[in-house]
């Protein structure tokens, strides 16, 4: 039997464990209404959004909230309140979600989407695995790197135009995570490699 880490049976290549991951997803209980909503979290930086398009490819195109388009410049972390009124409560009642997004240029909610109610739906987003959010989950991922490595990846990424705003996000999220700790409940660690992931257990502490 395939495991996680994408070791085979016996010689040959190894498969990948995303696709091992994909089919542990569809085989969950569903979490909320019928979606099973899997949670992608980590430090900003540490590649959540790369993971989750690979992971929503290896389910076959399961739908993608990015909780980017949730929080606001004054509400980094207290968009809870959107995601449940805009996603949970249609799930809940097996329907599609209709959301709109906040454009981070305009510093306003503009553009509507739909998320589908699919058997599958990630969340991806520093602090998708909150407290508040945990009832809902079916699976809580934790990007396996530090602050530290993440953000300086981060910086990298998006130049120095933005080291104002990465000064103040990165205070804004030692707060969260100091108070509402995300890597002690994740089912599973996501650790990049050079080619690839590893997926480890993860703590899977308890409410």
């Amino acid at each position: 039997m395939n495991d996680l880490h994408g070791r085979g049976p016996g010689p040959g290549p190894s498969p990948d464990p995303l696709d091992a991951l994909a089919r542990r997803l569809r085989a969950l209980p569903p979490s909320v209404g019928p979606v099973r909503l899997v949670a992608v979290d980590g430090h900003a930086g540490s590649g959540k959004t790369t993971f989750a398009g690979r992971l929503s490819a290896a389910l076959g195109g399961a739908p993608v909230l990015h909780l980017d388009d949730l929080a606001t410049h004054e509400e980094l972390f207290e968009w809870i309140g959107r995601l449940r009124e805009w996603i949970l409560a249609p799930f809940a009642r097996g329907e599609d979600a209709r959301y709109r997004t906040y454009d981070w240029v305009a510093r306003a909610f503009t553009e509507e989407r739909v998320l589908r109610a699919a058997p599958v739906v990630l969340v991806e987003g520093v602090g998708a695995g909150r407290r508040a959010l945990r009832p809902y989950l079916a699976c809580l991922l934790w990007m396996e790197l530090t602050d530290e490595g993440s953000w300086e990846r981060g910086q990298l990424r998006d130049g120095p135009e933005l080291t104002e705003f990465w000064d103040g996000w990165k205070r804004a999220e030692r707060r969260h995570f100091t108070t509402d700790p995300t890597r002690p409940y994740a089912e599973l660690l996501v650790l990049q490699r050079k080619e690839g992931y590893m997926l480890l257990p993860g703590p899977q502490k308890t409410d």
